[in-house]
């Protein structure tokens, strides 16, 4: 998971189209990477040390200071999707997992126009 974590703020440090969502996060991501690897552990069935150490995630609530709409949400899954293939996730894995993160990043969203249904997931490649 942490060479997960770290691949992706890579990414969103390197990224034109990430510009944006990394200028939400600090200059110093140390801490940022340590909730997110407790998070997504917990989220994949791991420990919950996540949720002993920070509670309940809603994530909604937590990120609601900041403008998070379609592009944000893009941005995010292009180097969440960027960082699965860098550590090499087998497709089939990255592609589940992409499904997932496209319903959370898509539910965060706090601006713009939401319809009353998920927007489509991104298909793989055929």
């Amino acid at each position: 998971m942490l060479r997960l974590v770290h691949a992706f703020y890579r990414q969103m440090d390197n990224r034109r189209d990430a510009a944006g969502i990394r200028a939400m996060h600090g200059a110093d991501l140390t801490s940022t990477k340590a909730v997110l690897v407790r998070y997504l552990c917990e989220w994949l069935g791991g420990p919950q040390t996540y949720t002993a150490l920070h509670g309940h995630p809603r994530l909604r609530m937590r990120h609601g200071g900041f403008a998070i709409g379609v592009a944000e949400r893009d941005a995010w899954l292009a180097c969440m999707d960027a960082a699965l293939k860098d550590i090499g996730a087998a497709p089939a894995l990255q592609q589940t997992l992409m499904t997932a993160f496209f319903k959370t990043a898509d539910w965060m969203r706090n601006t713009g126009q939401h319809s009353a249904t998920f927007a489509t997931p991104p298909k793989e490649p055929s």
